[in-house]
């Protein structure tokens, strides 16, 4: 093995066949650093991950995996085998059921720092619906062996699992509910009013929804046609309660949408 100078830089070959420049290999530790260090930040806001301690963190970093899915991908079907979990570090997922003949209901939409795919996890059974890349996805993984592993270490995990469970078993009743006693004026202005919540940005003159929709797909939140979902839209921007522009729509009257919900 010689080692040898080149300018400022030290390198080590080994009998001709391979060269380490110190200074590349620093470099790569120091990103390596820089990287871990983002992620833990990351899992820090990760409610889920409350109460856990930068050790207890770090090695759920080690055991997590990054995957990025296009736009429309699909990231797992209904009743495919639940071994992983998902946790959005940028883009939105949507959750929904697709019917034998193709149509589609929308449960909820995921975005940046939620999660997904845990329920599978828990009780090992297959997926309960389809997962929808609404546009590029960057996300971690957690297979469920290591996810078991973090839950007998930290007993607060598998509260906050049961805590999520009650939170959407809560939001599955009321969907329900608004089915029934709602119409569609008011299931359209109710979801718009969710949606700015979860995924809204403060825009001049109003709440811009960050989520790129199209009527079908807000259709099929809601339990409606498109065609009755286009009246409803363009009976709310002739009220100037809204505005739409390349799939994003913009609340600028909220109260007043509340008011319409019933």
């Amino acid at each position: 093995m010689l080692a040898y100078r080149t300018g400022n830089f030290y390198s080590i070959a080994c009998d001709g066949w391979l060269c380490y420049d110190y200074c590349t290999i620093a470099r790569s530790k120091k990103g390596s650093k820089m990287e871990t260090e983002n992620e833990l930040s990351y899992f820090q806001q990760v409610s889920i991950f409350d109460g856990l301690t930068d050790d207890e963190l770090h090695d759920l970093i080690t055991v997590s995996r990054r995957r990025t899915f296009r736009s429309g991908e699909v990231i797992f079907h209904r009743d495919d085998p639940g071994q992983v979990m998902y946790i959005i570090k940028e883009g939105k997922v949507k959750i929904c059921l697709i019917s034998p003949e193709g149509q589609e209901i929308s449960l909820v939409v995921f975005g940046k720092g939620d999660y997904f795919g845990e329920f599978a996890l828990v009780d090992g059974l297959a997926r309960s619906a389809d997962a929808i890349a609404l546009e590029r996805v960057e996300c971690y993984t957690l297979q469920r062996s290591d996810f078991h592993k973090a839950i007998m270490k930290n007993p607060k995990i598998a509260i906050r699992v049961m805590e999520v469970l009650c939170e959407r078993l809560r939001k599955t009743d009321q969907q329900v509910e608004d089915l029934i006693f709602l119409d569609v004026y008011g299931r359209v202005a109710k979801k718009l009013l969710e949606l700015s919540d979860t995924h809204g940005k403060k825009v001049e003159g109003g709440i811009r929804i960050d989520v790129r929709l199209t009527q079908q797909e807000l259709a099929s939140m809601v339990g409606a046609s498109r065609e009755s979902v286009n009246k409803v839209l363009g009976y709310f921007t002739d009220k100037h309660y809204i505005s739409t522009d390349k799939h994003r729509i913009t609340l600028h009257r909220a109260v007043d949408l509340e008011r319409r919900i019933y």
